[in-house]
């Protein structure tokens, strides 16, 4: 078995970049058109600054409906994925990683989709976080946050391991520390005799938890969902979509 190292990119090198895109459903129009919906009506007249900005699944479209959106991104290989698609050299991206790097001018939204706040493995790192988008919003401007609901519930006394994605050609695992919160995404993939894994460290983190790092940061929640459709939030909840407002 064969690991891939980390890279200077933060897990997300040239190798990564290449195939980040190969999930078609991400793409469809009933999983893209409702956060274009939502974060298009946060922005109103004004910049979207999206945090990880990848290879620009969103960004890209957002832009096309008006929205001047920036992006912060600690990988160079998936920077340039994003300014090679059509419309992408439209889009600034300021590299760095996005706890503490700046972007110039203001903003009336900031987002963080996806389970990306869990890429900043301390707590320390994921308060920055808010303190530095509270820096890049101007007054009433508003922090999205798409992140799932940590599901130790749903593990057996003493598990540690929960599977996340099994196929004939991956197995995805997640192993988790209670104790220290940390979750490392192991993926193996199966091509001919060998097997490559990957492993990404995360650190999952709670509603409430989030709700106190924005307080820390000078912001208050607004709204909570479990969808993009603003299904209520529930303790069935798996996911969340939390926005925090800049006071006025």
């Amino acid at each position: 078995m064969r690991e891939t190292t980390t890279d200077p990119d933060g897990f997300f090198g040239e190798e990564v970049a290449a195939t980040y895109d190969d999930t078609p459903r991400l793409f469809a129009p009933e999983m893209v058109d409702p956060v274009l919906d939502l974060l298009a009506e946060l922005a109103g007249t004004g910049r979207a600054l999206e945090l990880g900005v990848g290879t620009g699944r969103i960004a890209l479209p957002l832009a096309k409906r008006g929205v001047p959106v920036h992006g912060i991104e600690l990988s160079k290989a998936m920077t340039a994925m994003l300014h090679a698609k059509p419309g992408g050299d439209e889009i600034g991206v300021t590299i760095g990683d996005f706890a503490t790097t700046r972007a110039e001018g203001s903003f009336s939204v900031a987002y963080l989709l996806r389970n990306t706040i869990m890429n900043l493995t301390t707590q320390q790192a994921q308060v920055a976080c808010f303190q530095n988008v509270t820096a890049h919003l101007h007054a009433g401007g508003v922090f999205l946050i798409e992140v799932l609901v940590p599901g130790l519930q749903r593990l057996a006394p003493g598990q540690t391991i929960q599977d996340f994605r099994i196929s004939e050609t991956h197995w995805g695992l997640d192993e988790i520390d209670v104790a220290t919160q940390d979750l490392t995404s192991h993926h193996f993939t199966f091509e001919g005799d060998e097997i490559r894994r990957r492993s990404i460290p995360f650190r999952y983190v709670w509603p409430s938890e989030l709700d106190l790092m924005a307080q820390l940061a000078g912001m208050n929640l607004v709204h909570r969902w479990s969808g993009w459709k603003r299904e209520p939030f529930t303790s069935e909840s798996r996911d969340h979509i939390s926005i925090w407002e800049k006071p006025r």
